[in-house]
């Protein structure tokens, strides 16, 4: 009898077991195939187990690696130490790691010290700019070189990669995190949805829902002060709006956030929102300003339009195709922007019914189909 194909995924955030769990669900379809184990950092814990519980992915290693104010360097080197052992005991033939984290880039570089092959989900993903997003954009980088196998979302990140010279085992095949989304609403529906409009009574859906999310590092500071003036702004400009705003846990976001933004009467500051919860209130939302890259795939795909609170973006493809727009942290643009989609019908149609090219939701399968054809 031929040996099981064994595969080990490697993550440690909300977003990479996002993306990484309609994978999982589409080796473990083929078990007499694949042996298919799952090691998580826990990066982030909490946010990390909430998603893990929605999809019900039971984790075969948890190294539980977080602790309060850890340096990226203190992250990077328990990382490497912990992750050795994983891969001597299990020895995979092939390790995934998604995205641009800190747990990507080691989970590659460990595989890599242990000489075993490396596929790099969402890769080619390029902002060209090594401190923004910072450390993502070199840790994408890096990844990419280490990769035996490339995975990419779009022709774009293909040709990212060939500009590296990356150019042997590069496939297309949309992002995960489409899979996930259609994964997850259609988990929502079996549920029912009394429960989700129950946990959101403070929300009026009559009116127009703007949903915010903001978090990263290179806008703490004046950025973020700048996005929260814009968004009292529009608050306080257009009264048929609700703004909910669930605020990431980093006291560099939560403090100018609540300072200037509690209060106002029809903005609602709440607690990160578990994934079943912040997608389904995107589903009902009219349009969402984001920082984050995962929204900027998601939202387009539900006709959602996008405004991109970063001065740069490493997702361009929604920036051409329509279905996004980079605003950048400048208060007057951020007000603007938001206005034009509220009041301009037309303008409104034109993005939310731009097409998205980050994919139809089938990419696990193309990628599940390439390594069987490649290994099995």
């Amino acid at each position: 009898m031929r040996n099981k194909f064994k595969i080990l995924l490697i993550f440690g955030t909300r977003p990479e077991a996002i993306k990484l769990a309609p994978l999982i669900k589409e080796f473990e379809k083929y078990a007499e195939i694949f042996e298919t184990k799952v090691c998580i950092t826990a990066q982030h814990r909490e946010m990390l187990d909430q998603v893990l519980k929605f999809f019900k992915i039971k984790p075969d290693f948890d190294l539980n690696i977080m602790k309060p104010n850890q340096s990226l360097s203190e992250l990077t080197a328990n990382m490497i130490k912990e992750i050795e052992p994983v891969l001597q005991n299990f020895r995979p033939d092939l390790v995934f790691v998604q995205g641009d984290t800190t747990t990507a880039f080691v989970g590659a570089l460990s595989a890599f010290y242990q000489k075993v092959s490396i596929a790099h989900i969402e890769a080619g993903l390029r902002s060209f700019n090594k401190y923004s997003p910072f450390p993502e954009e070199i840790n994408r980088v890096l990844v990419g070189h280490l990769a035996d196998y490339h995975f990419a979302p779009t022709e774009k990140a293909k040709e990212n990669l060939f500009n590296e010279n990356i150019k042997k085992n590069v496939y297309v095949v949309g992002n995960t995190v489409i899979d996930a989304l259609f994964l997850g609403l259609d988990i929502i529906k079996k549920q029912g949805e009394e429960k989700f409009y129950k946990f959101f009574n403070f929300l009026d859906f009559s009116k127009k829902i703007i949903l915010v999310t903001g978090h990263r590092r290179e806008s703490f500071g004046k950025p973020f002060e700048n996005i929260c003036n814009a968004l009292k702004e529009i608050a306080q400009k257009h009264k048929d709006v609700e703004i909910v705003y669930p605020v990431h846990l980093n006291p560099n976001v939560r403090k100018p956030v609540f300072e200037i933004l509690k209060g106002t009467e029809n903005i609602h500051l709440i607690e990160p929102l578990e994934y079943p919860y912040l997608i389904w209130l995107m589903n009902k939302s009219y349009l969402v300003l984001t920082d984050s890259g995962g929204i900027q795939e998601e939202a387009p795909s539900l006709g959602k339009p996008v405004l991109v609170m970063r001065e740069v973006t490493e997702r361009t493809e929604g920036i051409e195709a329509g279905t996004a727009k980079l605003v950048g942290t400048n208060r007057e643009k951020i007000a603007e922007e938001v206005s034009l989609l509220l009041e301009d019908k037309d303008e409104y149609r034109k993005m939310s019914k731009a097409v998205n090219p980050y994919g139809d939701g089938k990419a696990s399968e193309r990628i599940r189909e390439i390594i069987e054809k490649v290994y099995v």
